[in-house]
């Protein structure tokens, strides 16, 4: 019986485990096979509509076209808006440092201030940002 409980609490816990940086990359890179296999419109609606797939609460996927528009996020009233000018907490305009790595290495991290859609706080954040032809999939991690 001792065991059965071990064993419960270790699912539990390393199922709440805080997503790091490898499960950012991995959504993201998730996000670019499914845009090569099922094109960017169909990636768009799952990306919209919270599809668990890509949305896992404080870890999600979304995208940005090479202009800074906002082209799929679960917040849908971020959808079709270029912030490109508007800072986080601190002054920092990410959004920009964004779009100059999605165009220029096509990959990288971005660190920032964001609200954690968990705890309703601004928090630090760092996100992965991988260009997928003409947009970019960004997934991000909050740091704890």
């Amino acid at each position: 019986m001792r065991a059965l409980i071990g064993m419960a609490w270790m699912v539990c816990c390393v199922a709440q485990a805080a997503p790091n940086e490898k499960d950012a990359m991995a959504l993201a890179e998730k996000g670019a096979r499914f845009v090569r296999a099922h094109g960017k419109a169909e990636m768009v609606a799952r990306i919209n509509s919270k599809d668990p797939e890509f949305n896992q609460g404080a870890l999600y996927l979304a995208m940005r076209d090479l202009n800074g528009i906002t082209v799929a996020h679960p917040t849908n009233a971020l959808i079709g808006k270029n912030l490109l000018d508007v800072p986080d907490a601190d002054g920092k305009l990410f959004r920009q440092e964004m779009v100059a790595l999605a165009r220029g290495a096509g990959r990288g991290w971005v660190d920032y201030k964001f609200r954690n859609p968990e705890t309703g706080k601004v928090e630090a954040k760092r996100t992965f940002v991988l260009r997928v032809g003409d947009v970019a999939l960004e997934a991000g991690i909050y740091k704890h």
